[in-house]
């Protein structure tokens, strides 16, 4: 039907109502806090009481005005400003700046396929990759760094990074891998190559190592200077595998030996004698010299 002003509403509210009933003598507790006597209605034997010239409140206190009441009286309040809501908002009403942070528990409220759409898996279980480091090592003025723990059956991938300034201007940088092929040694038949990608401008230059047991990190000689040096990363994949031979893959950013160049190496390997060969520790070294500021740290990844 027509009307004038805002359209009615179907909801409905209720005052919070407490039972006081077996309480005696000057005051009582209420069950929440007010800030004056006009905010609550306290009724007596059904018998409503005046504010203030009847009853004061403080807080949580409401106070008998020179009077006091017997556990057999019927004793009740109702806060005037605290409702009950009982609407129940229509579907798609609701935005998510309406809702608190932490309000839905995904654990328990969520019971089936989160969309993709709104950020999910679109499958009722998601275990996200874990990065879990397991191994440091470090140096300064040392031959080489050295991993030979952390490398177990719990991860099949595995990350690293590398980082390190040669003692010997115009050194190269290496990485080799330790195997089980005779117990724990450097391994001597793996393959590895490299791309170089000069940031000056230069041409992509592809060249194996002379030697197929180091991937060297390196197309140039690197610079041996102050906050200066290569670093880099890489992963180790299918380390466990007994059916696909494992394979070694990352880059390494440096600074030429002689001028200012940056260059990019992409390198990679993989174990062509064995698939049964295990990888079992990594060594990052120099050709020259001794490794400075030197850092290898391994990863596992779930």
């Amino acid at each position: 039907m027509p009307y004038i002003g805002n359209q009615s509403t179907n909801s409905y509210s209720s005052m919070v109502k407490q039972d006081l009933t077996g309480a005696s003598g000057a005051s009582v507790t209420l069950s929440h806090p007010v800030a004056n006597a006009n905010e609550v209605e306290l009724y007596i034997n059904n018998v409503r009481q005046e504010p203030t010239t009847s009853y004061t409140t403080s807080g949580t206190t409401l106070s008998f005005v020179n009077y006091t009441v017997a556990a057999s009286d019927d004793i009740y309040v109702i806060f005037l400003g605290k409702a009950l809501q009982t609407t129940v908002p229509p579907d798609g009403s609701v935005s998510t700046a309406k809702i608190a942070d932490g309000a839905v528990n995904l654990t328990t409220k969520v019971n089936s396929v989160l969309p993709i759409t709104n950020g999910g898996t679109g499958a009722t279980s998601y275990n996200a990759p874990a990065m879990v480091l397991l191994t440091t090592k470090t140096g300064n003025g040392v031959g080489e760094l050295d991993i030979t723990t952390g490398f177990s059956s719990t991860y099949d991938t595995y990350y690293f990074t590398f980082v390190g300034q040669p003692s010997t201007d115009g050194a190269n940088a290496f990485l080799r891998v330790f195997t089980d092929q005779s117990g724990s040694s450097l391994d001597t038949t793996g393959m590895f190559g490299r791309e170089t990608y000069p940031f000056d401008g230069g041409s992509i230059v592809q060249a194996d190592n002379g030697s197929d047991t180091l991937a060297q990190l390196n197309r140039y000689g690197i610079r041996a200077h102050a906050n200066m040096g290569i670093q880099g990363s890489g992963y180790i994949l299918n380390r466990n595998s007994t059916s696909i031979m494992f394979s070694v893959n990352g880059h390494a950013n440096y600074i030429q030996t002689g001028t200012s160049n940056h260059n990019m190496v992409a390198f990679g390997g993989v174990q062509t004698t064995d698939v049964n060969r295990i990888i079992t520790g990594l060594r990052f070294t120099f050709s020259g010299g001794n490794v400075n500021n030197g850092t290898l740290k391994l990863y596992g990844i779930t």
